[in-house]
């Protein structure tokens, strides 16, 4: 694979981009109010990151209150505007709340209907464009194979999930990769900066296959797969990522504050 210099891979005017996936935590408003104010206390102190905070939707409502220097976001979205789903979200909902962002396509989330999934996803992120939400599209291959046919994988993920999109829509869209075999607590490990590195330019590369170059190089790239305190700060200077998608660890607030400090360079 084609190699270049790290700084050809980034917008250096883009400021850091943290994203906080909480999953289905923590147990209760309570807890959830606490560890939401310790991280909103460090991240205004990070001129130079983005941090944006994606909620279990019973929280969005109490949480976004008190908001000043953290985005909100949510973890999924329905590809439906209204009707008879039961249990599902729309975009609508979510913007009426006050969210900015939404994760669309987290490997959690392709595990259902993998034959259709890629389907499901671009109608979710074509519903959430329309109601002015900011997309971050997961992708990310399941294993490594020394043919790189994973490669081919990845790439059907990112055409098929914005097949359609608009190119003005583009500057909405954040694409974070998440190698599944990387991610949760049974992950023997996590990626190498350095195989990040070629990740990130085939990305870029496929971006630009049906966008212009312009274009492709201002979409945000962010790295999510067992990042946490030690790794964080080697991804992101090493990685050629504009940020980094974080789970388990972003529940813990002087781990996460410190990976923010880490992202504020």
């Amino acid at each position: 694979m084609e190699r270049v210099a790290v700084k050809d891979l980034l917008n250096n005017n883009m400021k850091k981009i943290i994203v906080a996936n909480w999953k289905m935590n923590p147990r209760n408003l309570k807890e959830a109010r606490r560890i939401f104010s310790n991280i909103e206390k460090a991240a205004s102190k990070m001129l130079n990151v983005e941090t944006i905070i994606c909620l279990p939707f019973v929280y969005i409502s109490s949480l976004k209150s008190q908001v000043s220097s953290l985005k909100i976001g949510a973890q999924d979205v329905f590809w439906g505007d209204k009707g008879a789903y039961t249990g599902e979200i729309s975009a609508s909902m979510l913007k009426n709340l006050g969210v900015q962002y939404v994760i669309v396509g987290h490997s959690e989330e392709r595990q259902d209907h993998p034959e259709e999934i890629n389907k499901i996803i671009n109608k979710k992120i074509s519903q959430a464009l329309k109601n002015n939400l900011k997309i971050i599209l997961c992708v990310g291959e399941k294993k490594r194979d020394s043919k790189r046919k994973y490669l081919s994988f990845i790439k059907k993920e990112i055409i098929e999930g914005l097949k359609g999109i608009d190119k003005r829509d583009a500057n909405n869209i954040i694409i974070a990769y998440e190698p599944i075999w990387a991610i949760g607590e049974k992950a023997v490990k996590s990626d190498k900066p350095e195989d990040l590195y070629n990740i990130v330019f085939f990305i870029r590369k496929t971006l630009s296959s049906f966008l212009n170059k312009d274009t492709a190089e201002n979409i945000p790239i962010l790295y999510g797969g067992s990042v946490n305190v030690d790794n964080a700060y080697n991804f992101l200077k090493n990685g050629g990522v504009q940020g980094l998608l974080v789970g388990r660890s972003s529940l813990e607030e002087k781990i996460f504050s410190k990976i923010l400090k880490d992202a504020n360079i």
